[in-house]
């Protein structure tokens, strides 16, 4: 039986004096593939940077782990073993793949432990392995995407947060992406994957929330939640 490894209570996170979350509760069980499904202005992007201590939580609880980070700083909360793939595939453009990757393993003291964490990646990007002293920024963005989810499993994460992976791709490269989600999942490491795109998310995550309004709409299998009226009117009104 899976636990818990991930646990939102009732978050209220807000900007100025207006809140965006209200009242957020959700649970990433450990060893899963769970999903944040919403539009536009749901709240997603406050969500992660809630979890990452960015826009800490004005009210609630986040419980990484058995630990308490909503109050912890970013760095504090990355070094519990969250690592986030953000939206956009932001890579270091004028670094290499290997200095892109070196740098995802900045908190590991070990060269040896550093080198053969990167030989895993490789193995699952064989395309980087033959370009792994060109320039990141001279890459396109398929490949660029791998090497930030590469970066993100070089400090080795329990949970790995992916923010809008299909954005900006072709429906091949969506479909590479969501291959190695999966892939990645299949190594043992917990995923979020936050995402617009419901039917291919749907069929790779094991559990699944709907943000609306900054709010859970709904939550479920898969199964159960492709054909709910919330899921519907979360996207289309």
């Amino acid at each position: 039986m899976m636990t818990e490894l991930l646990e939102v209570e009732h978050v209220y996170t807000a900007y100025d004096k207006a809140d965006v979350l209200q009242g957020v509760s959700l649970t990433v069980k450990a060893g899963s593939i769970t999903c944040l499904l919403g539009s536009n202005g749901s709240g997603k992007t406050t969500l992660v940077r809630s979890i990452l201590g960015l826009t800490p939580a004005r009210a609630g609880r986040i419980v990484f782990d058995g630990i308490d980070v909503t109050r912890l700083p970013t760095h504090k909360i990355i070094a519990t073993g969250v690592a986030c793939i953000p939206e956009g595939r932001k890579v270091f453009p004028k670094l290499t793949v290997e200095e892109n990757f070196r740098v995802g393993a900045y908190q590991e003291s070990s060269d040896k432990v550093t080198q053969a964490r990167m030989a895993d990646i490789f193995a699952i990007f064989p395309q980087l392995a033959e370009r792994r002293h060109q320039l990141a920024g001279t890459m396109s963005g398929g490949e660029q995407a791998m090497v930030s989810i590469g970066r993100g499993l070089m400090c080795a994460p329990k949970l790995l947060l992916i923010d809008e992976p299909s954005l900006g791709l072709s429906p091949r490269l969506v479909n590479e992406n969501f291959n190695i989600i999966r892939q990645i999942n299949e190594r043992g490491i917990t995923v979020l994957l936050v995402e617009q795109n419901v039917h291919q998310t749907l069929a790779i995550s094991h559990y699944g929330f709907v943000l609306s309004k900054g709010r859970v709409a709904t939550s479920g299998a898969p199964a159960e939640l492709a054909d709910r009226k919330e899921v519907r009117e979360a996207y289309f009104g």
